[in-house]
């Protein structure tokens, strides 16, 4: 079975970082390596990876620095630079990946023809979580029949091999103005490279709402890095531009749930 890594790339997540940790150090077959790419966090994220570090002395939990520059897209690049297994999963800070995240991504990755993977999330501050990753899953798996040839790669939950990485990171997008998805320009890449990439369903992570704190402003210009990524590589396929309109539409529905839960919490809680 061909050995993974894990890729976090960290910026102020205290709130997070413990439970995707445990996460991941919880798994039926061990990662290789679980790598934490701090980015100028200013809270307590670092203190938290080396108290995890600390209590689980035996888990292969790495911790590094990226402090040459600001985002995400270099944080990832150091992260996936530094990794050493055969497979490079990432993941987010808030991500909580179930129990055998990494035995279903090797196996995803049995098949030689496959060099990058992304799988359904689980929402797991909302109820109904079961029903919640079937139409995740329904969703994803539209989108990737809608695509056709460019595939999408979302960062909260997928993977890619080692070589694949290698043959592919000179040629993605710093985005030094921040105006892009990287995993979107990451998966453009990919496909233009001849690199082959699939949906697996069974490679499962959970995935905060936190986005749905965001004002209904902020939301269309987080959705419009969609436009914003397939402009910049000169691809004006509408279809692309769908998950964008797919998230805009839930977005006032799974945000009214969400306050709703919060709310609910806000009640029972004694005073």
């Amino acid at each position: 079975m061909k050995s993974v890594s894990i890729v976090i790339p960290a910026y102020n997540e205290e709130e997070t970082i413990l439970p995707c940790l445990e996460a991941c150090i919880a798994q039926t077959v061990p990662a290789h390596e679980i790598i934490v790419v701090n980015n100028k966090s200013t809270d307590n994220t670092v203190a938290i990876v080396r108290e995890v570090q600390s209590l689980y002395p035996d888990a292969p939990i790495i911790l590094i620095e990226q402090a040459d520059s600001q985002g995400i897209t270099p944080t990832r690049n150091k992260g996936f630079n530094s990794a050493t297994g055969d497979i490079i999963g990432r993941i987010d800070s808030d991500s909580i990946v179930e129990p055998n995240w990494v035995e279903e991504t090797a196996k995803a990755f049995a098949d030689p023809t496959v060099d990058a993977i992304t799988g359904p999330v689980i929402y797991y501050e909302l109820p109904f979580r079961r029903f919640g990753r079937i139409a995740d899953d329904t969703m994803r798996k539209a989108m990737f029949r809608l695509a056709r040839d460019y595939k999408f790669l979302f960062g909260s939950n997928m993977g890619m091999t080692r070589s694949a990485w290698l043959a592919v990171r000179d040629e993605t997008c710093a985005d030094e103005e921040d105006l892009m998805h990287e995993d979107l320009d990451l998966a453009v890449h990919v496909h233009r490279a001849g690199l082959k990439i699939v949906y697996a369903p069974h490679v499962i992570a959970g995935m905060s709402l936190r986005r749905m704190d965001d004002s209904p402003s902020d939301m269309v210009s987080y959705l419009m890095r969609f436009d914003r990524t397939y402009n910049h590589h000169g691809i004006p396929d509408r279809r692309l531009r769908v998950p964008a309109a797919v998230f805009m539409a839930v977005y006032p529905i799974v945000k009214t749930m969400h306050w709703g839960k919060r709310l609910s919490r806000a009640i029972r809680k004694p005073q």
